[in-house]
């Protein structure tokens, strides 16, 4: 019976660890109703095969019982797909074989206790849940969404090492002499193996939060200057209007000297109408987003671009405020680009942005061609360099837990987001 303690054990814990790995697409009630149910299924499965085929045969297929139900599972509910679900699966395997090998070392070396098996099972696996709680999670997640390349081989040494320890050796740590000796040592090696991964990824994410400073910076900069070159322009154009009001006055007073109130009218109207075309226009109360807006709809109409914008947010946000304006800077670049490609005529950029009852973004432009969405509902392009700016707003989503959609009809793209 300790074989199927021991099959059952793992089974909820690797299960566990892959919930602890999954980023998944759906809300985390539903992610966790759906693990557990799986969990309580597969465990349901693995004791029926252990009473009907004995435990040799169930140690033998075990690997097949639980794992291929366990990937169905990532599948099913991870926002990845490819190479980086089949790491976060390896992973989750990789710490459930830590802990059982810890374990079942500890139990052989102990003359076969149960209760120190018990005792070894609850400690290891309370100090790698928390572990990878505290730690390898939000780095592992970060990871997952920066890094496009090397899964591949990451995942081939990751393989090598299940298939050695799953079907080269046979039997449980801890219940024969030679899976107890060399299933841990070639663990050891494992544990070498991540750490360098782990080292890998922690100076990806240093990179990219050095990265999303810098654009930030940029972007502040770049928009605040633009803000301010436009009210310097209006300055000088009130400066100059300032300078030549006592001429209008003088005509103004002639007209109604002359009894023509009409053409005083008028002529006091055409003034107005010059100082309201140079009147700077505030489109929000956040300095950093009203300075985006400003900026991207000035190049967007200085490239004969037509803006129709609706902008109505409060002055404090549930995110920072910098975060939001780079979203907004990339959906508003990549409108600007998309435009350039079409007839003069053809242009325009339309934009809603709201703050009640929450945050939510509505941006659309005409296009020309043909636009392929991934397996995630983001758009793709195959051209080098591009894609960036969708990559940036899908990060954002994933950190804040907005929720984007990108859409096309009727010839136009469409960008929403609520958060």
């Amino acid at each position: 019976m300790v074989e199927l303690f021991m099959m059952e054990y793992l089974t909820a814990l690797g299960m566990t660890m892959v919930l602890l790995f999954l980023d998944s697409r759906y809300s985390p009630r539903r992610t966790v109703l759906t693990v557990c149910s799986a969990i309580v299924l597969v465990m349901a499965g693995v004791a029926a095969f252990y009473r009907v085929f004995g435990p040799e045969t169930t140690l033998r297929y075990y690997s097949l019982i639980v794992h291929a139900p366990s990937l169905l599972l990532c599948l099913a509910l991870s926002r990845f797909r490819g190479w980086r679900l089949v790491f976060q699966l390896l992973s989750a395997i990789l710490f459930c074989a830590l802990i059982q090998h810890g374990s079942g070392s500890i139990y052989y070396f102990s003359g076969s206790r149960f209760w120190v098996l018990l005792l070894s099972y609850a400690v290891l696996s309370a100090g790698v849940i928390w572990f990878l709680v505290r730690f390898l999670r939000p780095l592992f997640l970060k990871t997952l969404m920066e890094l496009r390349q090397g899964w591949v081989l990451i995942c081939l040494v990751m393989a090598v090492y299940y298939v050695i320890i799953i079907y080269l050796i046979p039997g449980y740590v801890g219940l024969t002499r030679t899976s107890t000796i060399l299933k841990p040592a070639i663990s050891l090696l494992m544990v070498g193996f991540y750490s360098i991964l782990m080292f890998l990824f922690s100076s990806i994410q240093r990179e990219m939060e050095t990265r999303h400073s810098a654009q930030l910076s940029a972007l502040q900069l770049s928009a605040l200057q633009s803000r301010m070159e436009a009210v310097k322009a209006a300055e000088n154009v009130i400066r100059t209007e300032r300078h030549n009001l006592r001429h209008r006055l003088q005509a103004v007073t002639e007209l109604v000297a002359r009894g023509d109130q009409d053409a005083a009218l008028d002529f006091l109207d055409a003034a107005q109408k010059r100082l309201d075309e140079h009147k700077e226009i505030r489109w929000c109360r956040p300095p950093v987003l009203d300075a985006v807006f400003a900026s991207y709809f000035a190049q967007a109409e200085s490239q004969g671009i037509p803006v129709e914008a609706k902008i109505s947010l409060p002055d404090t946000l549930p995110v920072k405020e910098g975060e939001l304006a780079i979203v907004l800077a990339n959906a508003l670049e990549n409108a600007i680009h998309a435009n350039l490609a079409l007839p003069q005529e053809k242009r325009a950029i339309r934009c809603k942005m709201v703050g009640t009852p929450s945050i939510m973004l509505e941006l659309s432009n005409p296009y020309t061609g043909s636009i392929s969405f991934d397996s995630d509902g983001l758009p793709t392009t195959q051209r080098e360099g591009h894609g960036l700016g969708v990559q940036s707003i899908s990060s954002f989503c994933c950190k804040t837990g907005a929720v984007c959609q990108f859409n096309q009809q009727d010839g136009w793209f469409r960008l929403r987001l609520v958060l």
